[in-house]
């Protein structure tokens, strides 16, 4: 059984389809690729009957869980490694923004006191 992030509430069904999933009004919901939720696109499914939204349930959770440590400050230990400072991502931040050792990020300098850090994606 799946679970689906609604407008309202979140709704188990089985053994619907990417096409469509039936809606709390009895009608067919019709998938949507281009959805917005919290600011972020997402996919989902929109009743054309009663305007009740669906959304993607792993998309959705990964951007509340995005949303909820952007209100997070850490205060990170600098250690050094020969003559580089190293910083340690914590693992939360890690798991939501799926960064993996080995894998290559970008960093810049924003305004005064500032460094951003960004994940590689391809």
């Amino acid at each position: 059984m799946k679970k689906f992030t609604s407008s309202r509430m979140l709704v188990s069904f089985q053994g619907e389809t990417m096409k469509g999933i039936k809606c709390v009004c009895g009608k067919t919901a019709e998938y949507d690729p281009h959805l917005k939720f919290n600011n972020y696109d997402i996919d989902g499914w929109v009743c054309k009957s009663c305007s009740e939204i669906y959304y993607n349930p792993e998309k959705a959770e990964r951007i509340l869980q995005l949303n909820k440590l952007k209100k997070a400050n850490y205060e990170l230990t600098l250690t050094q490694v020969k003559s580089n400072l190293i910083v340690r991502i914590p693992k939360d931040v890690s798991d939501a923004l799926d960064l993996h050792k080995g894998e290559q990020v970008t960093l810049r300098l924003g305004s005064e006191n500032e460094i951003i850090m960004q994940p590689v994606k391809d």
